[in-house]
C-alpha cells in the first residue's frame, strides 16, 4: 500500500516538474529574445518608442491595437479576449496566444496520460495549459488597472496644475505623458498623440476610458465631454475629480481590509472540495477509478462539478464588494 501511494505521489510530482520546466523554458527564452533596457533610458513605453525613432502613426497602432479579431470576437468564451490582452499590456496576437495554449494543453495531456487515466489527464491538461494562462493574463490585467487607478489622481493633479498656470489642455496632457511612469504615462501619451493628429479631446479621452475599462476613467471621460459641450473651468473639474478618485481609492482599501476575513473564508471553503478529491486520489487510488465505469458516475461527476463551481461563484459574490 505504501509503495502504491509513493508511486502515485511521484507521478504527480513528475507532472508538476514537467509543467514548471516548460514554463521556465518559455519564460527564459522570452527574456533572452527581449532586449533589456535601463529604466533611466525612458520613463514609459511611449517615450522609449519615440527615442527609437518610431513614427507617431506606428506608436498609435502599437499602443492602441485593434480588439476586433473577426471570427474570434464571435466566440462565447474568448470573444473578449483581444481586449483582455490589450488591457494586460501584452502585444501577442490573440490567435497566437490561444494556439500556444492549445498546443501546451495537448503536450501536457500526452505526458499526463502516461501516468494517470484519461479522465484525470484531461482536466489536468486543461487546467495547466489553458486555465492557468488565462488566470495569469487576468491577474496581469487587474494589476495594471489597479496601478493605473492609483496613478490617476496624481496625473489629474499634474494636469490641473498645468491648466492653472495657463498651459493649453493638450500641453498639460503631454506633461503627464512625459513625467508619469507607465501605465498612465503611455495612456496619456496616446491621448496626446490622438489630439495632435486632429481628434477631438472628448473622443480621445473616451477612447482611453474604453481601452482601460475602469469606472474612474469613465468619470474622467464624462467630465471632459460635459465641459467640452457646456464650457466651464476645466482646471477645477479635473482637480475635483482627482479628489474624488483619491477618496474612492481610500474607501476601497478600507472595505478590503474589513472584508479580509470573509474573503479568506471564501477561499478556504472554495478549495476544500478540491483538497478532499486530491487527498482521496492519493490515499485511495481506486476510490474513483473503481466506479468510473458505472453509467451514473459521469452524471454524478457533472453534478458535483456544477455544484462546486456554483459554490465558488456564490462565495465570490458574497465577499467581494463593488465601490
Amino acid at each position: 500500500m505504501t509503495d502504491m501511494l509513493t508511486a502515485e505521489l511521484m507521478q504527480y510530482v513528475m507532472l508538476a516538474c514537467v509543467f514548471v520546466g516548460v514554463f521556465m523554458l518559455i519564460t527564459g527564452l522570452s527574456y533572452l529574445l527581449r532586449r533589456g533596457e535601463n529604466h533611466a533610458e525612458a520613463r514609459n513605453r511611449r517615450l522609449r518608442m519615440i527615442r527609437k525613432g518610431v513614427a507617431s502613426e506606428d506608436i498609435l497602432s502599437l499602443l492602441r491595437p485593434e480588439t476586433d479579431s473577426g471570427w474570434l470576437a464571435r466566440l462565447p468564451l474568448v470573444g473578449n479576449f483581444p481586449k483582455l490582452l490589450a488591457q494586460s499590456d501584452l502585444t501577442i496576437a490573440p490567435r497566437s496566444f490561444l494556439t500556444f495554449c492549445l498546443l501546451g494543453t495537448a503536450a501536457i495531456a500526452s505526458v499526463a496520460i502516461l501516468f494517470v487515466p484519461f479522465w484525470q489527464a484531461t482536466p489536468i491538461a486543461l487546467l495547466l495549459g489553458f486555465v492557468v494562462p488565462m488566470i495569469v493574463v487576468k491577474s496581469r490585467k487587474d494589476e495594471r488597472q489597479k496601478k493605473l487607478t492609483e496613478q490617476l489622481p496624481d496625473a489629474l493633479e499634474l494636469m490641473a496644475r498645468g491648466l492653472k498656470i495657463g498651459h493649453p489642455v493638450n500641453t498639460s496632457i503631454g506633461a503627464v505623458a512625459d513625467e508619469m511612469a507607465d501605465p498612465i504615462g503611455s495612456e496619456f501619451g496616446i491621448i496626446f498623440d490622438q489630439v495632435s493628429f486632429g481628434e477631438e479631446l472628448p473622443d480621445a479621452v473616451q477612447d482611453f476610458a474604453d481601452r482601460v475599462d475602469t469606472e474612474d476613467a469613465q468619470y474622467l471621460a464624462a467630465s471632459i465631454a460635459i465641459q467640452h459641450g457646456t464650457g466651464g473651468d476645466l482646471e477645477r473639474i479635473v482637480s475635483t475629480l482627482a479628489t474624488v478618485v483619491r477618496k474612492r481609492i481610500a474607501l476601497r482599501t478600507r472595505i478590503k481590509s474589513i472584508s479580509a476575513e470573509g474573503r479568506l473564508s471564501g477561499v478556504i471553503l472554495s478549495i476544500i472540495p478540491l483538497v478532499i478529491i486530491a487527498m482521496m486520489s492519493i490515499n485511495a487510488p481506486g476510490y474513483y477509478t473503481d466506479v468510473s465505469d458505472d453509467p451514473a458516475f459521469i452524471k454524478l461527476a457533472i453534478v458535483v462539478v456544477v455544484l462546486m463551481v456554483s459554490n465558488i461563484v456564490v462565495l465570490h459574490k458574497l465577499v467581494n464588494f463593488r465601490v
